[in-house]
């Protein structure tokens, strides 16, 4: 069982960055790979990142990549999403998850409960 917590979001103008904490419990951290999705109000839950169980993969969709970077501390239970050149369209709450990985929720059993991320145009 693991127990994720989001931190981090809050309000920036389009264009600032923020970086976004997710601190497991538990001491199985490194045996999942780990993701970070967002929705928006009225839309589905969309992939935003994937990082491998050692952190040497990541994956990223178009809509972030080269903006947006994953990271994961292992010795320190906690994932990173570092969110750069940010605009209005990236405002959504934001999850992150942890499991088999891939770019679909159904690969992953375990999730926080959000933080809000909002970006003023």
């Amino acid at each position: 069982q693991v127990q994720l917590v989001e931190s981090g979001g809050g309000l920036v103008q389009a264009g600032g960055s923020l970086r976004l904490s997710c601190a497991a419990s538990g001491r199985t951290f490194s045996r999942y790979a780990m993701g970070w999705f967002r929705q928006a109000p009225g839309k589905e839950r969309e992939f935003v990142a994937t990082i491998s169980r050692s952190g040497d993969n990541t994956y990223y969709p178009d809509s972030v990549k080269g903006r947006f970077t994953i990271s994961r501390d292992n010795a320190k239970n906690t994932v990173y999403l570092q969110m750069n050149s940010l605009k209005p369209e990236d405002t959504a709450v934001y999850y992150c998850a942890g499991g088999v990985g891939g770019s679909y929720y159904s690969g992953y059993d375990y999730w926080g409960q959000g933080t809000q991320v909002t970006v003023s145009s």
